[in-house]
């Protein structure tokens, strides 16, 4: 946002790629978001005070459910200011690689001429930026102490509470790594949505993973 705000409220797209959804520690209750969702909500409540369209793009295999719970559930903004656009889905489909590439286009795009609309019509351009709160964002749970029972936000979930191994951190550690090594993590995506290590990536001609020719390489930060 203090890019926006530098710009003299010039409009525009934040583009983030993410390869999990926010994080959420497994002390979290039922229908309860955590500290780090509670601080992402209110980032894109107050974003909607600014000329701001944030387009989400998750890549790798997900779940991306809760994610499109998670948009569903943001509290009144001025504007929609937010899209998710499952990438694997859309690189998973049947269908030649030049319709993929323009699906996805269309899916990133599609309500940024409506979103700069909204703004145009709320007067965000050149505002007032004063009434825009600095937000600092929070850090991954370093333990899990945490009071679910603490969160003021709820959010009504059509799904039942996840399923969580006692071994779960263990795998979530080696989710991370790139599958060809097992050494260095995961930083470049596929067309198909799953994920190497650059080194590994650059050298691949089909994914290690579903054998997918490699049309499209995406370098994760």
């Amino acid at each position: 946002m203090d890019i926006v705000v530098q710009s003299e409220c010039q409009y525009h797209v934040l583009l983030i790629i993410a390869d999990g959804q926010v994080t959420r520690s497994v002390d979290t209750g039922y229908e309860q978001f955590s500290p780090q969702e509670g601080s992402t909500i209110d980032a894109i409540v107050a974003a909607s005070e600014l000329p701001l369209s944030i387009v989400l793009v998750g890549v790798g295999d997900g779940p991306w459910d809760t994610m499109k719970e998670f948009d569903d559930n943001i509290p009144a903004r001025a504007f929609d200011n937010f899209q998710f656009v499952n990438f694997t889905e859309i690189m998973s489909r049947h269908s030649r690689p030049e319709e993929k590439e323009a699906a996805f286009a269309l899916a990133a795009l599609m309500e940024i001429p409506v979103q700069f609309k909204a703004c145009v019509q709320l007067h965000l351009l050149n505002c007032n930026t004063e009434r825009v709160p600095s937000l600092v964002p929070l850090p991954p749970p370093a333990s899990n102490k945490f009071n679910a029972g603490s969160s003021r936000y709820r959010v009504e979930s059509s799904f039942p509470p996840a399923y969580v191994p006692s071994s779960m951190s263990t795998q979530s550690t080696d989710t991370q790594l790139c599958p060809v090594c097992w050494v260095n993590p995961k930083n470049m995506a596929f067309g198909c949505g799953h994920q190497t290590c650059e080194n590994c990536g650059d050298a691949l001609t089909t994914c290690p993973i579903c054998r997918m020719e490699i049309s499209m390489r995406i370098r994760l930060y």
